[in-house]
Formats: C-alpha cells, structure tokens, sequence
C-alpha cells in the first residue's frame, strides 16, 4: 500500500492528475470487515477529461518510473491499479471530500463511507447492495446520510428500492 500511496501522491504533485480518492473494495475495508479484491480502484480528476486519451498521461508517467501495464490496470507493487475518471457529479464530489488516511506513515485519500455506499447504490449490482449493508452495519454510516445523498444526486428512487428491499423496520 505503501507504494500505491506513494504513487498517487507523485501523479498529485507533479499535475498528471488533479486529484485521487481509492474506492471500491479496498476503501471499504477501511470502514468494515475485511472483503476479498484483487485489484484497487482509484478514482482520478484528470486535467482535460474530455480527452480520448483521458489516462494516457498517467500511463506515461508510470511507465517512466518502471510500472507497467497488467490487464485493466497498472501493476502498483502488489497490486493492480485500475485509474477510474470520475464520471458523474457524485464520483467527483466524492473524490474531492475524500478523507486522508495514513498507510504505513503516507497520507492517501480515501472515499467517505457516505459516499462509497452511494456510489454502490447507483450501480445496482449485487456486490454493491452486500457493500452497502456491510457499511451500515459497521455504523460507519447511517442510513440518513446516504438518503441524504441519494437526493442531492437523483438517486431517491434506488434509495427508496434498497430500503424496500433490503432495511424493513
């Protein structure tokens, strides 16, 4: 983790991103048990998004300090980086409060737990409803918070559907 924190925290300062937040599994795991993954997804603001090319520069970079390229991602030490643009309002706000973390004396950003359960809701995958229980169980969120997120991004309606389903009182 270490490497990847360090990693990160170069692409940051040297302006090929404009900032980072690790999410999915991982950052879960931050807040809740351990959960099996094999890779870590950071979330990226990439200076012009617009760009075919949007990762292209970030590939470079990483290329140029010895890390290469493996399946969807790069290999970071250990792990497996896949570099996800943030792709909605909610991807970016979630990057920009993200929470610093320390891994072995490095600061690295991590996506709030509000956040990741909110992020989980909009997909609708099942992984992503056993990921939003896992957090609301931790007590690392309440079900408010997300509620509340939900509406600030046009997702009441899945909201109220995992509460249906899943939180009967």
């Amino acid at each position: 983790m270490r490497e990847l924190a360090e990693l990160l925290n170069q692409l940051r300062d040297a302006g090929v991103i404009v900032n980072y937040a690790l999410f999915g599994a991982l950052a879960q795991m931050r807040y809740t048990e351990p959960v099996a993954t094999v890779d870590a997804d950071v979330l990226v603001g990439v200076p012009e998004p617009e760009r075919l090319d949007a990762l292209g520069e970030i590939y470079k970079f990483c290329a140029a300090r010895g890390y290469r390229a493996s399946g969807e991602g790069i290999q970071v030490g250990a792990w497996p980086v896949q570099f996800i643009p943030v792709f909605s309002a909610l991807t970016r706000e979630a990057m920009e409060k993200a929470a610093t973390a320390e891994f072995e004396g490095l600061a690295m950003r991590v996506v709030r737990p509000e956040y990741l359960a909110t992020i989980a809701l909009s997909t609708g995958r099942a992984k992503d409803d056993q990921r939003i229980l896992a957090l609301l169980e931790s007590g690392k969120v309440k079900r408010d918070a997300i509620a509340a997120l939900a509406a600030r991004h046009n997702l009441s309606a899945a909201w109220k559907r995992f509460e249906k389903r899943f939180l009967r009182d």
